[in-house]
């Protein structure tokens, strides 16, 4: 009899091991994908490399990405609303979402612009000091009005010397065309068009070295709950803007057709794609080029023309655990 009994008892934890292994790999095989939204800039394009080779799937995490093709900040606002897990966002923009719900982190910087960010004018507009009077086109309160404020400092102008009108990148051609504006700051794929409408570029993000970082920034719930998650995220897309810049034609071909975008306004010219050794140089807080003092740039010059009142401790928005796989 007891010996029946003892076969019974291995049986039922036995059979109670295989449900809960069972019932593991269910829970983990129900997780949801991490939603990560985009707008279209080359530099957040790794993302497309990392989920059409694989290189996700291989970290072990499920991505859905989100590409909006023109309105960055009502993308921003869904973001902040919880319609996404994780967003591609320049450091200012960045800066001036935090001020809003403080609970979020930027893992990583994905490229630094050294002239993919520009100015595009009229043709009678020869240089920037020609701007004085003129309506100057920029995404107000971003790091849009941030980059043209730094732009008019080099002619010795200020934002009271031009009238600012808020306007998207994406909508920079159309306005100047109309003459609605005179200049805009505008990136491919739109600035092409603007180019090709007569338009001509008066300055450059190559003369604001350090100032234009884009991030992927994820909700702190999110960073909480799915460590492991955001950690196969970042190694993925290291591994594709490794890729990419080593495969330019074929990178350049994929993204081509997962966006729809001709393949000639696609470029690697005019950005950085961080890989890991700038990042954790970037995220040191004593590094000549730490991005906290870059942020801080952004946080004093929003807080001065009143877009916030107040910005989180710098130092709470950056979260740079990510970058080392788990040993």
């Amino acid at each position: 009899m007891s010996k029946l009994l003892r076969y019974i008892t291995i049986f039922i934890i036995t059979t109670s091991l295989l449900f809960a292994c069972q019932g593991s790999k269910m829970t983990q095989m129900k997780r949801s994908p991490l939603k990560v939204a985009f707008i279209n800039f080359i530099g957040y394009n790794s993302a497309i490399i990392a989920q059409k080779k694989g290189f996700f799937q291989a970290q072990g995490v499920e991505v859905e990405l989100k590409y909006d093709i023109k309105f960055a900040q009502l993308q921003q606002a869904d973001f902040s609303a919880g319609k996404y897990d994780g967003i591609g966002i320049t450091l200012g923009s960045f800066i001036i979402l935090s001020a809003k719900n403080p609970d979020m982190q930027a893992v990583m910087v994905v490229d630094e612009t050294n002239g993919a960010d520009v100015v595009v004018a009229q043709p009678d507009i020869k240089t920037v000091a020609d701007l004085k009077g003129k309506n100057l086109g920029a995404l107000l309160g971003s790091f849009s009005e941030v980059f043209v404020t730094q732009m008019l400092k080099t002619a010795n102008l200020t934002n009271e010397d031009v009238n600012l009108v808020k306007v998207e990148a994406s909508e920079i051609p159309p306005n100047l065309k109309n003459n609605t504006i005179q200049a805009g700051h505008t990136w491919e794929p739109y600035l092409s068009d603007a180019l090709n409408s007569g338009g001509h570029i008066i300055f450059t993000s190559k003369q604001t070295p350090g100032l234009i970082l884009d991030l992927v920034v994820f909700r702190g719930n999110i960073i909480r709950d799915r460590p492991q998650d955001i950690r196969s995220f970042v190694q993925a897309w290291l591994q594709a803007a490794t890729y990419w810049e080593n495969n330019i034609e074929e990178g350049n071909a994929i993204i081509s057709k997962a966006l729809n975008i001709p393949i000639n306004k696609l470029s690697l010219g005019g950005i950085k794609l961080t890989n890991l050794a700038e990042n954790q140089q970037l995220f040191q807080f004593n590094s000549s080029n730490s991005i906290y003092k870059t942020a801080k740039i952004y946080a004093d010059f929003f807080i001065g023309t009143g877009n916030v009142t107040r910005i989180p401790e710098i130092k709470t928005l950056f979260n740079s655990s990510f970058f080392n796989p788990l040993s």
